[in-house]
């Protein structure tokens, strides 16, 4: 159940304390793509996410996207945030992670994934001994196969949630799914 249980949760990128990564040796962030960075299936990024993942390079953090999705889509937003992208992942498999954490020339504990999944991105990233960060999916879009694996994530995250209950994005959680 480890491998399940995320470092940080929070409802949003712009919610991740990055102070707190650097503190961790945090050296590079790794993204998930779909409801982590857009909303599945947008090819717009937003000014907002724009400015972040600048703030981002200015702090000294590598960045790269892994994601299951195809290598068009992939190359498109990686190449508006102008950093590298590793498209089909399989994630949770490792194949992925280990691309990126030699891309970015970093180890396994200097490197951080981010995504709105248990069963990809979490478990992917701690099967190597990453730092994870759970963010809430940015839109209830998804594709076909991710709304199966939600319906296990519920029961993933309401031991999250007890594990983790004086956390404050954890509440903002629970306020966002009550709506």
């Amino acid at each position: 159940m480890r491998f399940l249980h995320p470092d940080m949760y929070v409802s949003n990128l712009f919610n991740i304390d990055t102070g707190k990564l650097k503190k961790s040796g945090i050296k590079a962030i790794v993204f998930d793509l779909d409801n982590t960075i857009v909303p599945w299936g947008c090819s717009k990024l937003e000014d907002e996410m724009l400015g972040w993942f600048a703030k981002l390079q200015k702090e000294g953090f590598k960045t790269c996207i892994v994601s299951n999705n195809t290598e068009e889509r992939v190359s498109e937003l990686s190449g508006l945030l102008s950093i590298p992208g590793i498209h089909k992942a399989s994630k949770p498999r490792r194949r992925a992670f280990i691309k990126a954490m030699r891309l970015l020339d970093v180890r396994p504990e200097e490197m951080a994934m981010v995504g709105d999944q248990v069963f990809t991105d979490v478990l992917g990233a701690k099967r190597l001994g990453m730092y994870t960060i759970l963010v809430v999916p940015i839109s209830k879009k998804e594709f076909f196969g991710t709304r199966i694996n939600r319906q296990l994530e519920k029961m993933v995250l309401r031991q999250i949630k007890h594990r983790l209950i004086g956390n404050q994005e954890l509440r903002v959680r629970s306020q966002e799914s009550k709506r």
